[in-house]
């Protein structure tokens, strides 16, 4: 049984696409450039954040990549405030530690997540977690997630990674544990292949 949850946040325990969405188009529009929120989507979800970064520069030379960066972050912690939980990611996690195992959190933010968590009610469900704080390599990078396992006695058998992107599923595999995918608009493709996929996080939750 799987009983060892290691969570990605963004758009995974939380839905926070929409506010890096707008982050993101306020912070190039601050640089006189005009992109349609869909498109902005469409490579974060896809890809990650970096590359959006990397995509739009490729796009518009004048653009001034360490101030996008520097616009979005700020701006990007404005539009989290409210942020929620996905469906079922209370439950799910409630039901792993009722299970007798463990919950994880593995992210590439900072300590804002650990305070969304708290703000949500849902940080005394993990028993450990790493951030960005820690400069541990990015995933599909194992390091974090050997880290974790390795510090907290974690059977691999028991193991698996749960994200949205196949990043996530990579570092699962790379470390040796099953990869989850949850593909909530069902707009990834993937080479690694996840040993589950779900469209609803309480699809996880075994009968």
């Amino acid at each position: 049984m799987v009983n060892n949850y290691f969570w990605d946040f963004d758009g995974t325990l939380f839905d926070t696409y929409p506010g890096m969405v707008n982050a993101f188009q306020k912070a190039l529009q601050l640089q006189n450039i005009s992109v349609a929120g869909e498109d902005i989507y469409q490579i974060m979800r896809e890809k990650s954040v970096r590359q959006a970064i990397q995509l739009y520069s490729n796009m518009n030379p004048s653009l001034n990549v360490d101030k996008l960066k520097e616009n979005y972050t700020n701006l990007e912690i404005k539009e989290q405030v409210n942020v929620k939980l996905f469906p079922g990611a209370e439950e799910v996690c409630e039901w792993v530690t009722n299970n007798g195992g463990h919950n994880f959190l593995l992210t590439h933010r900072d300590q804002s997540a650990i305070n969304m968590m708290n703000e949500n009610h849902v940080l005394n469900l993990f028993s450990d977690f790493v951030t960005s704080n820690q400069k541990f390599p990015r995933k599909p990078n194992p390091a974090s997630l050997n880290y974790l396992v390795e510090k907290n006695g974690v059977d691999l058998q028991t193991a698996a990674m749960i994200g949205d992107r196949e990043l996530d599923i990579a570092a699962g595999h790379n470390a040796g544990m099953k990869g989850y995918l949850f593909d909530f608009d069902q707009m990834i493709t993937t080479v690694e292949v996840p040993e589950k996929r779900v469209l609803k996080l309480i699809d996880l939750i075994e009968k």
